[in-house]
């Protein structure tokens, strides 16, 4: 079994609200003094506060925060903590405004009505309740791959879930992906995984046992021969197959398709391109028939969420209609459903994705 995840072409850049991150570099190159000119008048600009604030938050949590990328080491800049947002602005605790280019990451949406409404009847019940089956045909309906759909509460475990199922489907146990790419922090990916942590061919992190990364291999992208090479001396060997965010190659997609169609199944880890680069996603539009696509990001519209799904036969290895356990408290809890559900309300309406 073989997946992918794809990035959206470069034409796609001309809509500012399918930046992800465009302007981190811009927001978070931040000293924590400056100038800006605004109508020729001087303004003093500081980030005092969140300098205060973030040197408090090292002595309480690992780096100071709860995910690397917000030290903003990556540009170089001081973190910013931010207090409030309304539409496409953004303040934060030294009460200087932002244009939110970032919108958590591509996932932030208007739904904060729709949830207060929600938690009057509670936020998690230990049961199933019907937002659940709500969300689940809506994806279904946009999504071609997807007969059957699990929610989990992240990106990463939707990922780590399609991780174990596919070796279940199929009965073999090694994994393809492209080297570069991230997808979540579970052990099995974190090999080349490009922008998630520094690569060697090994293990990306200490903690991670040569053992939980021994089954993974990896490829370049947009190199079909080296795929094929993998797929040739790993006979009956290889379960799945992961990438990231690059354009693929003409004909790159469709040569996957023959090769697991051949050799097992085909994965697309949709957490980045679902609903964002078509309603169906990637898949949707190059037009690629797969088996197993996850999801994650957007469909949560700013609350945890996660979700993998694909061909029907397949999904039923799942507990408890089948063999393949994996389970959680807050999976499918009713306000990650309704932000969820009141987001690809909005991403149907008409004009959404006339880039195309």
């Amino acid at each position: 079994m073989a997946g992918v995840g794809l990035s959206w072409p470069s034409k796609l850049t001309r809509r500012p609200h399918h930046f992800v991150a465009i302007a981190i570099f811009f927001w978070f190159r931040c000293a924590v003094k400056m100038t800006v000119t605004v109508d020729e008048k001087k303004t003093t600009f500081t980030l005092k506060k969140s300098e205060e604030a973030f040197n408090a938050a090292k002595e309480l949590m690992p780096g100071g925060v709860n995910s690397p990328v917000r030290a903003f080491k990556s540009v170089g800049g001081q973190p910013i903590l931010i207090d409030s947002v309304k539409g496409s602005h953004m303040w934060d605790i030294d009460g200087n405004e932002y244009i939110d280019y970032v919108g958590s990451w591509g996932q932030q949406l208007l739904v904060l009505a729709p949830l207060a409404e929600t938690m009057k009847k509670g936020t998690s019940f230990g049961a199933p309740c019907l937002l659940e089956n709500v969300m689940a045909e809506m994806i279904i309906s946009a999504v071609p791959s997807i007969e059957m759909v699990r929610f989990v509460n992240s990106g990463t475990e939707a990922c780590r879930g399609v991780l174990r199922l596919a070796p279940a489907f199929t009965g073999r146990e090694k994994i393809i992906k492209f080297e570069g790419c991230y997808h979540g922090h579970a052990d099995p990916y974190l090999v080349k995984a490009g922008s998630g942590v520094a690569t060697l061919g090994l293990p990306d992190s200490p903690g991670v046992p040569k053992a939980a990364t021994a089954p993974t291999l990896s490829s370049p992208y947009n190199n079909i021969a080296d795929v094929e090479l993998l797929f040739e001396t790993n006979k009956g060997e290889i379960a799945a197959r992961n990438s990231g965010f690059i354009t693929p190659k003409p004909d790159f997609l469709n040569a996957l398709c023959r090769i697991t169609k051949e050799n097992g199944a085909l994965i697309f880890d949709e957490v980045m391109t679902g609903f964002r680069l078509s309603c169906g996603g990637a898949q949707e539009y190059f037009g690629i028939n797969l088996d197993l696509t996850t999801l994650g990001k957007i469909i949560g519209g700013g609350l945890p969420v996660g979700a993998y799904g694909g061909r029907r036969e397949i999904m039923v290895m799942l507990a408890p209609a089948g063999p393949m356990y994996q389970a959680g408290t807050l999976s499918g809890n009713p306000l990650a459903m309704t932000a969820g559900i009141h987001t690809l309300k909005r991403l149907k309406e008409p004009s959404q994705y006339d880039y195309k």
